[in-house]
């Protein structure tokens, strides 16, 4: 009596031997279905929550440093501790000539103004930027265009306003083409602008008024004063390569004690990240660490079911062998009831993962954003079953082989 893998009768009896314990086949299966549902919801729920935080920067260049005056901690050339100093446009002349690892960047002057439109005004922040400044701060256009460097060269009486503010001064209707008054000077409105997420450079995007900065310096009488200086770091490069050029330059050029290094203050934001990366990093490695473990726990579930089953099975196994079976014949038969356990409740329970991880999706869907990535791929589905059934097969090979070494007479004697 000859038994094939992929002979039919054979597979029928492995239905029909399932079928008469059904509560134990249910339990071991559900056990298998768990593991790998375990194992695809927390891989694709680590990616999906990585996106749903990572929406909390979006927009928000990762590589971003800033600089800042601060007021002197040390006396130095006659000036004392305490006394203040500015950032000038020729100082960012030269730190964009000089600095090793600048990509995009843009000076900024901040302010408070009282914005108008007919007998409608409102308080407002307003910024005056580069051209450059949204490649660093990336927005949201919702009407119109953003800042270029032409309207900086040129000193345009342009400015973008955001959504908030577009929406209390002209409601529903379009702000393009209108002007503006800031604190009685009148600004051409060439753009409507949101911000993608909470992270900003200094005040919300959709509560400013952006200006360029040539402009803002001559209708407020701002002279050569900068406020902030921000820039990203080109790919494989820091922030920080940049930071003993610029603190050389400022040092010189406003007199600061070269170890006085509060008076200029340095922001590398992508240490900050870096460490969210790492962050990221553990929760997905635990969530494998937690899902291997739900899937270990199947594994020996099914293992431990095979032991019983060759137990029961021994007189039975024993007139296989009395009536001609090898026992090449009897490991096949243990081993294809456990590859089709693993293999039809493994894949039940990815596809079960699969759509838990769909509808979460589909709930945090965003219209601006898109997905946030609760998703597994066909190749990550495949890889989960294939896991489980290569574990399931060895789990199910140690009992196939105490059922191989079972001798017909000693089976048959068997009560």
């Amino acid at each position: 009596m000859k038994t094939s893998f992929f002979d039919i009768e054979n597979w029928r009896e492995i239905g029909a031997t399932l079928s008469r314990n059904k509560t134990r086949t249910f339990l071991t299966a559900f056990g298998i279905f768990w593991g790998t549902a375990m194992l695809a919801m927390l891989f694709g729920g680590a990616q999906g929550f990585e996106g749903v935080m990572r929406r909390n920067f979006a927009g928000f260049s990762t590589n971003l440093g800033a600089v800042f005056a601060n007021r002197r901690t040390l006396p130095y050339k006659g000036f004392t501790k305490g006394s203040g100093w500015n950032l000038t446009t020729e100082d960012i002349s030269l730190i964009r000539r000089l600095a090793p690892a600048i990509e995009y960047s843009s000076e900024m002057n901040n302010r408070m103004s009282t914005a108008s439109f007919g007998t409608k005004t409102k308080s407002v922040n307003v910024s005056g930027v580069d051209g450059d400044y949204n490649r660093i701060m990336i927005p949201v256009i919702n009407e119109g265009r953003f800042i270029n460097s032409g309207d900086v060269s040129a000193g345009r009486k342009v400015a973008v306003v955001g959504k908030d503010i577009a929406t209390s001064l002209f409601g529903n209707a379009s702000s393009v083409g209108e002007y503006i008054s800031l604190d009685g000077i009148y600004f051409k409105i060439v753009g409507v602008a949101s911000q993608l997420s909470d992270a900003s450079i200094g005040n919300r995007l959709d509560e400013c008024v952006i200006l360029p900065s040539s402009t803002m310096k001559r209708a407020f009488n701002v002279g050569n004063k900068v406020d902030f200086f921000v820039y990203t770091a080109p790919a494989g490069k820091s922030p920080s390569d940049n930071e003993a050029t610029i603190r050389r330059i400022l040092s010189s050029s406003h007199s600061i004690s070269p170890d006085d290094r509060n008076a200029v203050e340095f922001m590398d934001i992508s240490e900050m990240f870096e460490m969210i990366d790492n962050l990221f990093l553990g929760i997905s490695l635990l969530a494998l660490f937690v899902g291997f473990g739900s899937l270990l726990a199947g594994v020996i579930g099914v293992g431990n079911i095979m032991w019983i089953v060759v137990k029961e099975r021994t007189h039975e196994f024993g007139i296989r062998r009395a009536i001609g079976a090898t026992p090449v014949d009897i490991t096949i038969q243990v081993l294809s009831e456990s590859i089709m356990l693993t293999l039809v409740a493994g894949t039940l329970g990815v596809c079960f993962g699969a759509l838990v991880l769909g509808i979460a999706d589909r709930m945090t869907f965003d219209p601006v954003l898109g997905h946030a990535g609760f998703e597994l791929t066909f190749r990550a589905a495949v890889t989960i079953v294939a896991l489980f059934f290569v574990l399931g097969s060895l789990a199910g090979t140690i009992p196939a082989i105490r059922a191989m070494r079972i001798k017909p007479i000693e089976a048959l004697n068997d009560k």
